[in-house]
């Protein structure tokens, strides 16, 4: 599917994902509930599986999640969860939602993972914040690793701009540009399938190749087969 043919959706608009995050977080308060995992707990854990074969936890990588959300992928990361632990002061997570941010957080302080940064970004439009120690002079090339779990999709539904462009269109060269050549970016998408995702982020201007993909639980609906998500690697020339 070409990102010119989603109709734009409330999903789409940092006022759904305010009102989400204000709702997930009054739930921590009451009963600690952390929130919901995108994708859900399976496909979380491949992605772990993914980065800790193909870009193994080392003191000094740097990890940016892209909309983190409530932490959950960062948290597991730091964690382990059966594989690796990742330093927890070198993982980054940003979200253009304060409520996302302050979720975040609070998990964090609950989990004991404070060291893990959490930061209101927008990042279509700003460069995240450098990680404390980094030794870059900006973020050309500043991360070692930067994933993404259902945000690029959740983009593709915005409204055009005043000059009626895409804003998802700007998302592939962002990455290329933050990332560090040799890095590795990660996506999960239920909106696009790996060839597509591979179509717009394999260009001329971004400098990327593919790298692997994850393999998917297959599902059957309507006489076609087809997995849930897509999960799609890829590697900045060095």
């Amino acid at each position: 599917m070409d990102t010119s043919e989603l109709e734009p959706s409330k999903l789409g608009t940092k006022e759904h994902w305010d009102n989400v995050y204000e709702e997930e977080l009054e739930n921590f308060s009451e009963n600690g509930d952390e929130g919901e995992i995108w994708f859900g707990k399976r496909a979380m854990n491949e992605m772990v599986k993914w980065v800790n074969q193909h870009a193994p936890p080392r003191p000094d990588i740097s990890v940016l999640e892209v909309g983190s959300g409530n932490g959950a992928l960062l948290f597991a990361l730091a964690e382990g969860r059966g594989e690796a632990c990742y330093p927890a002061r070198r993982l980054l997570g940003i979200d253009y939602s304060e409520g996302a941010v302050q979720l975040a957080q609070s998990v964090a302080h609950s989990r004991n993972l404070t060291a893990i940064t959490f930061r209101v970004c927008d990042f279509l439009h700003e460069d995240p914040p450098l990680l404390a120690d980094n030794q870059k002079a900006d973020q050309n090339g500043a991360w070692d690793l930067i994933l993404d779990k259902g945000t690029y999709d959740a983009i593709a539904l915005m409204e055009k701009d005043e000059n009626g462009r895409i804003p998802v269109e700007g998302y592939p060269i962002r990455i290329a540009k933050l990332l560090n050549p040799g890095g590795h970016f990660l996506i999960t998408s239920c909106n696009f399938t790996d060839f597509e995702l591979q179509s717009k982020f394999i260009t001329e201007e971004t400098g990327l190749q593919y790298h692997s993909r994850i393999e998917h639980p297959t599902i059957s609906f309507g006489g076609s087969i087809g997995s849930a998500c897509s999960s799609v690697a890829f590697t900045k020339f060095a």
